[in-house]
């Protein structure tokens, strides 16, 4: 998987290396019994992770929805978005142009004409209650049974909390409910069980612990710790693991050295 990181890194997008690796085996373990859909490929980030789970799986086709015209949130910070093209540039660099069918367009348009069965799908559109409740209601028909289903930024986004929280944790449809830094993951089913449904409610607690230190730790790093000496330290301390990896001249030797 590290050269896949490699590949991603210089992609723009907000996606944790670890939990790229996460979508990486989610796409591997997919047995060919559907598609793998993604809601939200920004530049292609994601896309690139789930591409390659797919062909070091099943080769199932990734799906990749998104408009290319950003969320609200790109509006206010980047002002008029188009990423199609640079999404498609990122896509054939990393070899994945095979697999990856992309959609421009909406995740709700895009579900009414879609008429395969999904294995694994990846929420990231919309942030929003709304938003996201809309991606959820219109996928998770279309999810087989032993399908699995991913929900990203569902730490720091309280629409998407919401709809975890009520719609997966809670659900009689779900069990192998996980998480991942800000990603949830659970199998479809038919019906859970009762132990299983425990222990949905027990990874329950352990998820809301977790996303209330990790927006403790986001408000900690950039309430009080995001100021012009701190940013100087890491960037000292990122230079110097730079010279570290660094490989010496050949021939040179330090003085004295045998």
């Amino acid at each position: 998987m590290k050269s896949i990181q490699a590949e991603v890194e210089a992609v723009d997008g907000w996606l944790n290396p670890e939990e790229g690796r996460l979508l990486y085996r989610l796409a591997r373990r997919c047995k060919g019994r559907g598609a793998i859909v993604e809601i939200g490929s920004w530049k292609g980030k994601s896309t690139i992770w789930l591409s390659n789970g797919s062909l070091a799986g099943s080769h199932a086709k990734v799906h990749a929805i998104d408009p290319h015209t950003g969320s609200p949130e790109h509006s206010e910070m980047f002002g008029k978005v188009w990423t199609f093209e640079e999404f498609q540039r990122n896509i054939e660099q990393a070899g994945v142009t095979e697999v990856v069918v992309p959609h421009v367009d909406f995740s709700t348009a895009v579900a009414k004409t879609f008429s395969e069965s999904v294995e694994l799908i990846f929420v990231d559109g919309l942030h929003e209650y709304e938003g996201v409740r809309d991606d959820f209601e219109a996928w998770f028909p279309k999810v087989v049974n032993g399908g699995w289903m991913a929900f990203h930024d569902t730490t720091c986004w309280p629409g998407v909390l919401n709809v975890v929280v009520n719609s997966v944790f809670k659900s009689r449809r779900f069990r192998k409910i996980g998480f991942r830094r800000s990603i949830v993951y659970a199998e479809k089913v038919a019906e859970n069980t009762f132990v299983e449904r425990v222990g949905n409610r027990i990874m329950l607690a352990l998820f809301l612990l977790h996303a209330w230190s990790e927006r403790f730790v986001w408000r900690l790093v950039h309430n009080y710790l995001d100021c012009g000496p701190t940013r100087a330290f890491v960037a000292y301390i990122k230079r110097k693991r730079q010279l570290r990896s660094v490989p010496a001249p050949m021939g040179s030797e330090r003085v004295g050295a045998p």
